[in-house]
């Protein structure tokens, strides 16, 4: 009979869907606090680089920390857990409701008796509607239908400075996803205003608004 998986890495392995999704806004910045807390070999440093794509990066990245064993696994838990990354991925904060300390022993500790992993939903966004933090499937909905105004809107709509934004469009390739990492970067800056109505009442005035057909989802009770 095989061995079970250790804790850490069953956790880690409940969580991998939803952490590419959050992680692959800015996959480079993940890839060097992993790197620099020694989670990957320098092989695997450099496999990881080497991707193209954010999504790729962050999946190979996990899976690499997977396969290196707990220990490895539970120093992402940890690192996923710090300042600099909570900051970073607000949609992370899930993270907190979890006892990391605790997962070496096998035993991943609630701090709400009902807490879903893979339906989380921060105190934030138990609000009224349209006042929920916008969420990162919104953001990618959202980018699909911008098309070649993007750097137009990220500029005057969402105040992003030139530089980030030629930033952005350097280091992602394919335009949907330099829409997205543009989203991103503005719901990270608003932190709390980052709500789906405020992003829709931003790409919703001046010359640069969106069709309502395309954003009004925005608006919706989730």
């Amino acid at each position: 009979m095989a061995e079970e998986p250790a804790a850490e890495i069953q956790l880690l392995r409940s969580l991998k869907v939803k952490l590419i999704e959050i992680l692959s806004a800015d996959a480079d910045f993940v890839l060097q606090h992993a790197d620099s807390r020694f989670l990957l070999s320098v092989h695997g440093y450099q496999q990881v680089k080497a991707c193209h794509f954010p999504s790729e990066k962050v999946t190979d990245l996990l899976d690499l920390i997977i396969q290196r064993g707990p220990e490895a696994a539970r120093g992402l838990l940890k690192l996923l857990n710090e300042h600099a990354l909570q900051e970073t991925f607000p949609m992370l904060c899930f993270i907190k409701d979890l006892d990391i300390n605790t997962v070496s022993s096998g035993i991943i500790k609630r701090k709400r008796e009902t807490l879903d992993l893979q339906e989380i939903i921060p105190s934030k966004q138990i609000c009224k509607k349209g006042s929920c933090l916008v969420q990162e499937k919104q953001l990618m909905t959202v980018a699909r239908t911008i098309g070649r105004s993007w750097r137009e809107i990220g500029r005057l709509a969402l105040e992003i400075s030139t530089v980030k934004i030629e930033q952005i469009e350097e280091d992602n390739s394919i335009h949907v996803e330099r829409v997205f990492a543009m989203l991103r970067y503005w719901s990270t800056c608003q932190r709390e205003k980052a709500t789906a109505a405020n992003l829709h009442s931003l790409l919703s005035q001046g010359d640069w608004a969106l069709s309502p057909e395309s954003i009004d989802f925005l608006l919706e009770l989730k």
